[in-house]
């Protein structure tokens, strides 16, 4: 696994928990969905991804597009 396809795995759970959290928890977990979609939002601008580091400490290797297949 690249890295640019374990942040778009990292994001969509991320974004799944934080809804279910939402529903089943407490409505103010919805901020945290919206704290995602920020940091998606800032990283497509400035190239800063903090998962990104994590990342690369855990071995992972850049990769090509994360769209296309292997």
């Amino acid at each position: 696994m690249t890295i640019e396809r374990a942040i778009r795995l990292l994001a969509g759970i991320m974004v799944l928990l934080s809804l279910a959290l939402t529903q089943w928890v407490h409505p103010n977990f919805i901020w945290f969905t919206v704290f995602i979609a920020a940091n998606l939002i800032q990283s497509s601008f400035t190239g800063f991804c903090p998962p990104e580091w994590l990342f690369r400490r855990l071995g992972l290797r850049s990769g090509g597009d994360a769209c296309s297949r292997p």
